[in-house]
């Protein structure tokens, strides 16, 4: 399948999750196989600065939360947790390193070359690298996405006041008071880590809600979750200015509605309002590819661009910014570049929320569907009925399934569960299969496990659970 005429016969610009699957496939399939990547570490924002360090904080913020904070008393455990901070960040950061280290070493397995460096079109088939220029008969563009930026609120994350997603990870401090500006996933999680560290935490969104884009009725119990736990909300709040003298930061607040400023004053400040795709200096135009208005590279079902030879994935493109549904389009484009089928189904891509507990949703919310014409059937289950979270002492919660009155076929399922990130695959695997309630609600489930509350939910759908 080699063409000679070429360097290589796919090259991929970007080594995150999807640059560096696509990557990893296509060699496997037998393509001569580069990827450029101008980190000093492969596998791009979500191992580096994102998902994993933020996952690794996580959870070691939950242990001492757990031992400070009453859960191990409860089980006739006496412990007086002491934070070492710096002991925290070195583990987080040998987990980045070991998974990292991983992506490398498969990339040699698989003679995938790595290209250090920035790419940047000369032609749509060939980029410059440095001084280099490297031919490929088909790119792949997998430059993934970055922080937006706030008028009025500069990040530093050298000075470590004001700092975006990578900076809170980096804190060498647990902040007296942390303001995090967005009400989303990103926030949520770096505002849970510091608060459970000790932090008095306030976060500010300009919508009325928490966590945009996710079911309503999840998105008002997240709100009375994190209120309990001891996070200030200021919904319905736009920040527009900051003032850094020493170690305090002062914002300027607005109500979205308008009306009178007024001030907050803060140790730490983290700006958390999205990504935006990374398509600056690529030289886009010297390949014949511009953007859209969003600031994507538009692709056809087969992630194919406007010019031939030229594929796109990941947040470059448009859907939601997340590494699997990325993972998913690598895998998929390699097999379309090497004459497989590649399919991605951006009708069932599961979002989670890290924090506890966790917060899960796939497919349409009871809005969506009923913005959409679809008369509908809700189920509902507590976790609060849950035997195995009664048992455990964790029964924050519910599972909500959104079927079809007509066909009974599952919409959506949506849920707040200290497991919801690991139970949202069911219901992502039976969506994909077409699923009805009933299908869900007669399968077999192992008890007493978290996911019966999934099954009791499909059983509520047409009828009443057994455990309510």
């Amino acid at each position: 399948m080699a063409d000679h005429s070429y360097d290589y016969d796919v090259l991929i610009i970007g080594a995150g999750p999807g640059g560096y699957v696509a990557a990893i496939r296509a060699a496997q399939l037998g393509l001569k196989t580069a990827c450029v990547e101008s980190r000093a570490t492969l596998g791009g924002t979500c191992l580096n600065v994102g998902c994993i360090p933020s996952k690794a904080l996580l959870h070691a913020s939950e242990l001492f939360e757990e031992a400070a904070g009453g859960h191990f008393a409860a089980w006739g455990i006496s412990a007086t947790p002491k934070l070492d901070l710096a002991q925290m960040m070195a583990e987080k950061a040998k987990a980045v390193s070991e998974l990292t280290g991983g992506i490398e070493f498969l990339f040699k397995k698989n003679k995938v070359t790595w290209i250090k460096g920035h790419a940047a079109f000369e032609d749509a088939h060939s980029v410059r690298v440095g001084d280099a220029v490297h031919t490929a008969r088909d790119i792949v563009i997998a430059t993934g996405s970055s922080v937006t930026p706030l008028p009025g609120v500069a990040v530093d994350n050298a000075g470590k006041r004001i700092v975006d997603s990578t900076g809170a990870l980096e804190l060498g401090e647990v902040p007296e008071h942390l303001v995090v500006i967005g009400g989303g996933v990103i926030g949520l999680e770096l505002g849970s880590v510091w608060r459970r560290l000790g932090a008095k935490v306030t976060v500010i969104e300009f919508l009325d809600q928490l966590l945009p884009g996710m079911d309503g009725e999840v998105r008002k119990e997240a709100g009375r979750i994190f209120k309990k736990q001891g996070m200030e909300l200021m919904l319905g709040h736009k920040v527009t200015g900051a003032e850094v003298k020493g170690k305090r930061v002062t914002l300027a607040i607005e109500k979205a509605a308008g009306g009178e400023p007024q001030s907050l004053e803060a140790s730490h400040v983290l700006v958390a309002i999205g990504r935006r795709p990374n398509t600056e200096g690529l030289a886009l135009e010297k390949a014949g590819l511009s953007v859209n208005q969003r600031g994507q590279i538009e692709v056809d079902a087969d992630f194919r661009t406007a010019v031939p030879g030229i594929w796109a994935i990941g947040d470059v493109i448009a859907g939601p910014m997340l590494a699997h549904k990325a993972m998913d389009e690598g895998h998929a484009v390699a097999e379309n570049i090497a004459g497989h089928t590649g399919i991605v189904n951006r009708e069932v891509i599961p979002s989670v929320v890290y924090t506890m507990p966790e917060i899960a949703g796939v497919g349409l919310t009871e809005e969506q569907a009923k913005e959409k014409g679809f008369a509908v059937k809700v189920g509902k289950f507590p976790m609060s009925a849950n035997s195995r979270a009664k048992a455990n002492r964790d029964t924050t919660g519910f599972v909500k399934i959104i079927a079809d009155a007509e066909t009974d076929r599952v919409l959506g399922v949506w849920m707040i569960a200290s497991l919801a990130g690991t139970m949202i695959a069911q219901a992502v695997q039976a969506m994909e299969f077409g699923a009805t309630a009933e299908d869900i609600a007669l399968t077999s489930h192992a008890h007493p496990t978290h996911a019966e509350a999934v099954k009791e939910a499909a059983i509520a759908v047409s009828g009443k659970p057994i455990h309510m």
